[in-house]
């Protein structure tokens, strides 16, 4: 029997070994130990931001960097604790975050759109994947000047740049979910005589949507991005225009909150997006998460 063990290899040891205890396990146990990763998780996740944050100050406090450009993280609380007394931190993140929301709204279902199309029909994807990849690689803040002489000085410019920036984003994710679906399941649709209806709907509908929920969630941070990108260029509010503004009045503590704002803003988007991805779609948390969760 020592014979036999000793002819595997260590790999397989290792593997039939984590087999049999995770067969072994019994549910209480094995939503015990994902309970127990979990909190590690949220422990290691907040640990980092508070490691930077006691760094700074160190280095602040003891002049290793000049405090005019990087004040104490106290100093930046102060400040942030005088804009929310003063309601204008929550009215910049407000316009800031329908500006978000109605542009990725707008980029969301027109890049859907595009995505199924190209996906699902090869004479559309030669027709328009050409144009589109040429005008995907142009920056979108080279072409927002453009917007402004079509909508003027207003908002609709900012939101259509925003969607824009989204729908590129949202049309490569969505045609390359369709196109990643496996010629099975299309043979299984077949089998079952399933109409084109049918086989959008119950095969390869399901099999995109967490690759497009992936893409969402890139859209949303890169609507982020961009927000901030036209509100340093034309905005008269918002937390672009707070960051910047702040920036022209060598306000740093001012600054920075702009930018801790925008990267809780970006966060928390994203989460929702995971959340309701995760929600949505749980068979396919192990694709959603970007690993296995109930690996031992």
């Amino acid at each position: 029997m020592a014979q036999t063990t000793a002819l595997v290899p260590p790999d397989e040891q290792t593997t039939g070994r984590m087999v049999r205890r995770e067969a072994s396990a019994t549910p209480e146990k094995a939503a015990g130990r994902r309970r127990r990763r979990r909190l590690i998780e949220i422990a290691l996740g907040l640990a980092a931001p508070v490691v930077l944050f006691v760094l700074w100050q160190v280095a602040a406090t003891s002049g290793a960097v000049n405090p005019l450009f990087f004040p104490p993280p106290t100093k930046v609380w102060s400040a942030a604790l005088a804009l929310i007394e003063s309601g204008e931190l929550f009215h910049h993140l407000w316009v800031s975050l329908t500006r978000v929301l109605i542009g990725c709204a707008m980029g969301v279902v027109s890049g859907v759109a595009a995505g199924i199309a190209l996906g699902a029909s090869r004479w559309v994807r030669a027709t328009l994947e050409p144009l589109l990849s040429a005008l995907y690689t142009v920056p979108k803040l080279a072409i927002f000047p453009l917007l402004l002489l079509i909508f003027g000085l207003t908002d609709t410019a900012l939101n259509v740049a925003i969607g824009m920036t989204v729908f590129f984003f949202m049309w490569v994710s969505t045609m390359a979910a369709f196109l990643a679906v496996s010629p099975g399941h299309r043979e299984v649709a077949q089998s079952f005589n399933c109409g084109p209806w049918q086989t959008f709907r119950h095969v390869l509908l399901p099999a995109a949507l967490p690759q497009m929920f992936i893409g969402l969630r890139m859209s949303v941070s890169v609507a982020v991005l961009m927000m901030v990108g036209v509100e340093f260029t034309q905005a008269s509010e918002g937390i672009g225009y707070l960051i910047w503004y702040s920036w022209t009045l060598f306000q740093a503590p001012k600054m920075y909150v702009g930018i801790v704002a925008v990267a809780a803003m970006g966060l928390l988007l994203s989460s929702i997006v995971k959340w309701v991805s995760l929600l949505v779609l749980p068979w396919a948390r192990v694709e959603i998460e970007g690993g296995d969760r109930n690996l031992v």
